[in-house]
């Protein structure tokens, strides 16, 4: 489901959730296998199973968030109930919407904010959490470091030829944003993406996301 800037399928575009939207103390959250949100993106979606229908159903005549969240391994045995998520994950607001004739949905989500989920409560077809935001700060100092990833990670994507799943940024993104972008659409292990998430820093992200990169890189040469 996911794929390259540039590419013909899903594209990284910047989220257009208000930043200053609060985040609800509960929010339904949407856990999947591989598709992750990260701050200052956007995700399209599609949406089919029952359960889900009904949250976004529910979603759009209130808030319109949803928390996007990462099924740990195993998840297999128990999807139809409850299983097992990582509990860093990223909470958007649906901004566009297509209701399908069979009911099914297509939607946009844009990043509202990071959560840490605290506990979830039972009380509707779909998997409601109690959440906490995860703050995710520039500090002024890190800036022309960040600047210096970036180069970085520009140069990686130019030497991976593509093998990393993201062709070319698109012109004018912030460095914040490239570091997100790539986190978000290269093609990388599942846990190598929530590790990225959870980064507490833009910067720390951009670290982390290099020497996967690079160790990405040096095994399919």
């Amino acid at each position: 489901m996911v794929a390259g800037w540039l590419a013909a399928a899903i594209i990284a575009i910047p989220s257009t959730a208000a930043p200053q939207t609060p985040l609800p103390d509960t929010i339904p959250i949407f856990p999947l296998e591989d598709v992750m949100l990260f701050p200052g993106m956007s995700v399209p979606l599609h949406i089919f199973e029952p359960r889900y229908k009904a949250m976004i159903a529910d979603a759009l005549k209130g808030n319109r968030i949803i928390g996007m969240v990462l099924l740990r391994p195993g998840y297999e045995k128990d999807y139809e109930r409850s299983p097992s998520v990582f509990q860093v994950g990223c909470a958007g607001v649906i901004n566009d919407v297509e209701q399908l004739p069979n009911g099914e949905y297509n939607i946009t989500l844009g990043a509202l904010t990071k959560y840490r989920i605290t506990r979830e409560e039972a009380s509707k077809p779909y998997r409601i959490a109690h959440v906490t935001p995860i703050a995710d700060p520039i500090a002024e100092a890190d800036t022309p470091t960040l600047h210096v990833r970036r180069q970085r990670l520009e140069a990686l994507i130019r030497e991976s030829g593509g093998r990393t799943g993201v062709r070319a940024a698109p012109d004018g993104i912030s460095d914040e944003g490239l570091v997100n972008g790539i986190s978000q659409l290269a093609h990388i292990d599942e846990l190598d993406r929530e590790s990225l998430l959870e980064q507490p820093t833009p910067l720390a992200r951009a670290n982390t996301l290099i020497a996967i990169l690079e160790k990405m890189i040096a095994e399919r040469q």
